[in-house]
């Protein structure tokens, strides 16, 4: 039998650290392979926790995303795919509710996630190939995202960042 564990344990146990983006995450693997042709490892892998209430702000990245449920509660994530279109990918176990074990963003869309179930948390792993770069990271602010996409404002209010955080 396995210990229910909470957020907190997640992040104590696996040293999670808060992500500019919202949440908290660890960079659990980093290929040692490189892409051929190119100066890029071919994959990154990160665990990325979110509790209620929180959420990750709408980003972008130059690289296809694959999400992965680990615990915790589902997680629905925001895609606001390169042609405008907004696509909501519910990631967890629950298959009877639309729910699926792993959701793809592709890259240039711009997405964000969030959890619906107050008092909970949902672990999840992400893997990006060609790998992770913080150049190829972008985040946006509601001002921006609402001059391209006024159709999705409710949306972007709840998951864009006002000012964009001080970034190390």
């Amino acid at each position: 039998m396995t210990k229910d564990y909470q957020a907190d344990d997640w992040i104590t146990y696996l040293e999670l650290e808060a992500h500019p983006e919202g949440g908290y995450f660890k960079r659990s693997f980093r290929s040692t392979e490189k892409v051929p042709g190119k100066d890029r490892v071919l994959y990154t892998s990160i665990y990325f926790l979110l509790r209620s209430g929180e959420v990750s702000h709408l980003h972008r990245l130059k690289s296809d995303e694959l999400w992965y449920f680990h615990a915790g509660s589902s997680l629905t994530v925001h895609i606001i795919h390169e042609n405008g279109e907004y696509e909501e990918a519910r990631l967890g176990l629950n298959l009877e509710k639309g729910e699926v074990p792993q959701v793809v963003v592709p890259k240039n869309a711009i997405f964000g996630s969030s959890l619906s179930e107050g008092g909970s948390f949902s672990l999840v792993g992400c893997m990006v190939s060609p790998g992770f770069e913080y150049e190829d990271f972008e985040l946006f602010t509601q001002k921006e995202l609402l001059e391209l996409y006024p159709q999705h404002q409710e949306m972007i209010k709840k998951l864009a960042y006002v000012t964009l955080p001080e970034m190390d």
